[in-house]
């Protein structure tokens, strides 16, 4: 089975909006192995982007003002995905942004056609249905599977799909006997970036929180440490 995992970044929250792809990274495996393919590229989007979503990945108007727009990316971008089983976290973000993208280009085909069963898998759908009632960003899911995500102070769709893949293989690892032997990712390996992004300043905006937030914050802990004589996250605590 080829899969193909797949993370974007975009200009705001809904295309219905206007809003466009400004990142797409995509990793394949086949048969739970990583093979060396990836697909990496940004995007024009044509119009500017949210400030809000600017804080969140870092990728700016001027750092795209000289890269393709979709139309420039749209055949090598089909060709790679065509065929396979598409795995995203909240993949309905990530698909509707994607058709919105096809359906700007006369003749380009629709993202469901391309996908193995018309249908992406969802991990976040996944992640809740297996740990239900627990946080399943991924974030989340990397802390609790022991995977290192320290590289990741801001979103990224490469290094986001990157983490993905672990994380997937993490929570399907019983497939792993369908195929004959064990995922080629150890699942608290040090993490390594398949590609160095260049030519883009991401450092990580730091908000400090106010006096009242403090203050709220300690209370809320304070409570919290009434509960339970042992907690792992708390650094008042050996």
């Amino acid at each position: 089975m080829r899969q193909i995992i797949l993370d974007t970044e975009t200009t705001g929250l809904d295309p219905n909006d206007g809003h466009r792809v400004i990142e797409i990274g995509c990793i394949e495996m086949v048969n739970r192995r990583l093979t060396d393919r990836t697909f990496h590229v940004y995007i024009n989007p044509e119009r500017n982007i949210d400030q809000e979503a600017i804080e969140v990945h870092g990728i700016t108007n001027e750092f795209l003002a000289d890269k393709p727009n979709f139309a420039g990316i749209v055949d090598e971008f089909v060709e790679f995905v065509r065929g396979a089983e598409l795995i995203a976290h909240n993949a309905s973000f990530d698909v509707n942004f994607l058709e919105s993208e096809l359906k700007r280009i006369p003749g380009a085909p629709s993202i469901f056609s391309l996908m193995h069963g018309g249908a992406a898998i969802d991990t976040l759908s996944m992640a809740k249905e297996k740990r239900p009632g627990k946080r399943n960003s991924l974030d989340a899911l990397c802390r609790d599977y022991k995977i290192d995500a320290s590289e990741r102070t801001l979103h990224g769709a490469l290094l986001d799909a990157e983490l993905l893949t672990r994380v997937y293989l993490a929570m399907t690892r019983e497939q792993s006997r369908m195929f004959g032997g064990s995922d080629n990712l150890s699942q608290g390996s040090r993490f390594e970036p398949i590609q160095k992004l260049e030519g883009l300043n991401r450092s990580p905006q730091v908000k400090v929180p106010t006096e009242s937030e403090s203050e709220n914050h300690q209370a809320f802990l304070a409570a919290v440490r009434k509960g339970s004589d042992v907690l792992l996250w708390d650094s008042n605590k050996s």
